[in-house]
């Protein structure tokens, strides 16, 4: 039996569900995208957490939402797992 890919979107920098995410989630999370990353060959040794604006933390990708982290991790999953599930 197979299943349809259902398609994902990207999580947007207002999803109010960002504001729950602390500093040490964050951290964890920049760690995992390091990891799992650098077997594609994207390193960002200098990836950490900026300021918080309106109750959202940036990641320093360039001052980037922590959206942008998740949904980079996001990608490297399904990449991971040989689906594209999150192309649109």
């Amino acid at each position: 039996m197979s299943f349809p890919l259902l398609r994902r979107r990207p999580m947007l920098p207002t999803d109010p569900r960002i504001r729950h995410y602390t500093d040490d989630h964050i951290h964890t999370l920049l760690a995992e995208v390091q990891e799992r990353g650098r077997r594609f060959g994207l390193i960002w040794p200098s990836a950490t957490t900026d300021k918080t604006i309106d109750g959202r933390i940036l990641v320093r990708f360039n001052a980037a939402p922590a959206s942008t982290l998740l949904n980079l991790l996001s990608l490297l999953l399904a990449a991971e797992r040989g689906d594209d599930s999150c192309v649109s």
